[in-house]
């Protein structure tokens, strides 16, 4: 009979020992069954069935799986900044190599995710102006700073909107485990903004980023109501045409404030395509023998049908007025790219998700400090405040709704491209609002509007090739110094791609599988 004793001191345990008794028999030693092991969150192994086995094994295999254990990398920080050496922030059991997209498609990615947003924010435009010119000079509902704190006030629904698309997206995965994985989400990338880095330091980033998002909220918003109100104020003091020209000139201060503060480089073909789209909006505006109907990005729109007598007899001081409306205007599109959104390499996704959290802070902002005017207003006699009622108060939720998703989509626009770029998209806006007139009325276009809006769309598409351009060659240039790794890690943190929906760990992080399990 074979005698098989195991050595207790030898950490393995797995080699037996044959006395001498065993070797008269023949039989083979019993194979012993391998019982996997597994780890826990610290890389430690943890044996199943094998008491021999020390508690506290270490295996230096196990020191970079998923994740960095540095001392000096805090545990709250290991599943939101990634470095080369560290693979995703959620890993199985058995080890799989990330995927790494290219910065080509990157940058495609995004044009992608632009493009639809810009139909978006161009049907919802038109809608909004359609909505305004006829509750304000139709209607006669003309309370000019409540319409513009009730129009910024409706971005506060973007974030609400955007977490009940995920969530239905995503309604296999428990609430609570959705919940903790969205805001992980958004903390991490406000550090991101506020750090203007894809990997903050630790030590220099603060854990809790809110307060900075607090601030920029406040001062980014102050210049998008100064831009906004400016509109209201000048609409009775200066022509349509007038209007339309200079504040649709916050194209042209957009670049010149992208160069200053974002240190956009002067480029020839965007000073052409800025200049081009620029004369296109001034053949429409003083083309026509009839007056342009145009909508400002705030909610406003201009009178049309308005009587040359109503107006004072200079409108240098409504010129004045909008000029620095449109120079706001610009400002406020280069703040919030170089304040509120991530840095350049951040997934589509991640970026997306922000700007509406952004666009949802900037709502709260104006509709709990930006009402303080309105008692003011109310008692000096210069705007009675009044409450919208009957048709009016269907069509200016339809209006303020409207550039809801306007801005939202506008913001993810700026967010994903660049100021400039999106600034002359919507000059596109001022051709369609022409088209739109037609198709309701019958009303042909004219010859300024046809040749006016051409010279806009050319001008949009030469921007959007010379920005695609500057967008991957300012990839290829971060990809050479990252090694180009780029890793999509909200995609597992929401159970994107590669992560199936219900396949969750016991922290709740989605599992990714590799392609042949």
């Amino acid at each position: 009979m074979t005698t098989i004793v195991s050595d207790s001191s030898d950490p393995g345990g797995s080699e037996p020992i044959l006395t001498p008794s065993s070797l008269a028999s023949p039989n083979i030693p019993p194979k012993q069954k391998s019982v996997p092991d597994e780890e826990d969150d610290s890389g430690m192994a943890l044996a199943r069935g094998r008491s021999h086995t020390p508690l506290l094994a270490h295996d230096d295999k196990h020191e970079y799986r998923g994740r960095r254990t540095s001392p000096a990398f805090p545990r709250s920080m290991e599943s939101s900044f990634h470095t080369t050496r560290t693979a995703r922030s959620v890993q199985t059991l058995r080890s799989v190599s990330p995927t790494y997209a290219q910065p080509e498609n990157l940058t495609r990615r995004k044009y992608y995710y632009a493009g639809f947003f810009l139909v978006v924010s161009l049907i919802s435009f038109v809608v909004q102006t359609e909505t305004a010119v006829y509750i304000q000079h139709e209607l006669h509902w003309d309370k000019a700073y409540c319409m513009l704190w009730l129009t910024h006030g409706s971005w506060i629904f973007l974030w609400p909107t955007q977490f009940i698309i995920l969530r239905i997206q995503k309604r296999k995965i428990t609430f609570d485990n959705f919940w903790r994985r969205h805001i992980e989400i958004l903390r991490t990338t406000a550090q991101m903004v506020q750090s203007q880095s894809l990997h903050p330091s630790p030590t220099t980033t603060p854990t809790n980023p809110w307060i900075y998002m607090a601030k920029a909220t406040a001062f980014i918003t102050t210049f998008l109501t100064v831009a906004g109100g400016s509109w209201y104020v000048a609409v009775n003091l200066t022509s349509p045409s007038d209007l339309t020209a200079i504040y649709n000139c916050s194209a042209f201060f957009a670049y010149v404030f992208s160069i200053l503060l974002l240190h956009d480089k002067l480029r020839l073909d965007k000073m052409i395509s800025v200049f081009l789209a620029i004369i296109g909006v001034l053949v429409v505006a003083y083309g026509d023998a009839e007056e342009p109907k145009h909508g400002s990005h705030s909610g406003g729109a201009t009178n049309p049908n308005q009587d040359p007598g109503d107006l004072p007899h200079s409108k240098l001081f409504g010129n004045l007025i909008i000029g620095i409306g449109s120079v706001m205007y610009g400002l406020y599109e280069v703040l919030y790219k170089k304040y509120a959104c991530p840095p350049d390499g951040v997934s589509p996704n991640r970026g997306m998700m922000f700007a509406n959290t952004f666009g949802s802070m900037v709502g709260l902002f104006t509709l709990s400090v930006l009402w303080i005017p309105l008692p003011f207003l109310h008692f000096t006699g210069i705007e009675p405040f009044e409450l919208p009622r009957g048709k009016t108060a269907m069509l200016l939720s339809v209006s303020t709704l409207s550039n809801a998703v306007f801005s939202g989509s506008f913001l993810i626009l700026m967010s994903l491209t660049s100021p400039v770029l999106s600034s002359v998209a919507a000059l596109l806006t001022i051709f369609l609002v022409a088209v739109t007139d037609w198709l309701i009325t019958g009303k042909p276009l004219s010859g300024a509007a046809i040749l006016g809006g051409g010279l806009i769309i050319v001008a949009f598409i030469m921007l959007s090739w010379a920005t695609y351009r500057e967008m991957s060659e300012e990839a290829d240039k971060r990809a050479k110094e990252d090694e180009g790794k780029y890793i999509d890690e909200e995609e597992e943190l929401m159970g994107g791609a590669g992560v199936r929906d219900g396949d969750e760990d016991e922290l709740g992080r989605g599992r990714r599988r590799s392609d042949d399990s």
